[in-house]
C-alpha cells in the first residue's frame, strides 16, 4: 500500500514519464503533482483531463457495450510527441479519482505504462 506522494514517485519512473498527478475529475483539482505540466501547467492539464475523464465516465456507449461492460478503467489519448494516460481508481467509497500519466512518445512503451498504472492504483491508499 502506498500513500499519494509514493504513488506519484514511483509513476515518475515509468520510462517515458514527463509528468504525473492525481486528479479529482469531477472538480478538476489536482490532489498531487509530479514532474513536468504539459505547456508548464498542472493545474490546467488536469483540468482538461478531468474534463475528458467526465466525459468518458458519464458516457453510456462506453459503460454498456458488450457483455462484460462495467465501469471506464483506463483513458489513452495519444499525441504525435506524447501519449496521456489516465487511470481511475478504485476504492470502497464513490471514488472520482484517477491518476494521470504524461510520456513522451519516444521513450515510452505504452503497454507496459499502461500495466504499471494498474499496479500503482492498485495499490494506492486514498485516506
Amino acid at each position: 500500500m502506498t500513500g499519494i506522494d509514493g504513488c506519484l514517485a514511483e509513476a515518475m519512473t515509468i520510462p517515458g514519464a514527463r509528468g504525473a498527478g492525481l486528479v479529482d475529475w469531477t472538480s478538476g483539482l489536482t490532489l498531487g503533482a509530479v514532474g513536468e505540466g504539459p505547456e508548464g501547467d498542472h493545474e490546467a492539464a488536469a483540468a482538461d483531463a478531468a474534463e475528458l475523464a467526465r466525459l468518458a465516465f458519464e458516457n453510456g456507449a462506453f459503460t454498456r457495450a458488450g457483455r462484460d461492460a462495467g465501469p471506464v478503467e483506463d483513458l489513452v489519448v495519444t499525441a504525435r510527441g506524447s501519449y496521456h494516460l489516465m487511470r481511475f481508481v478504485e476504492t470502497g467509497f464513490d471514488s472520482s479519482v484517477f491518476l494521470y500519466l504524461w510520456l513522451d512518445r519516444a521513450e515510452a512503451n505504452l503497454a507496459m505504462a499502461l500495466f504499471r498504472l494498474k499496479d500503482l492504483t492498485a495499490r494506492l491508499v486514498l485516506a
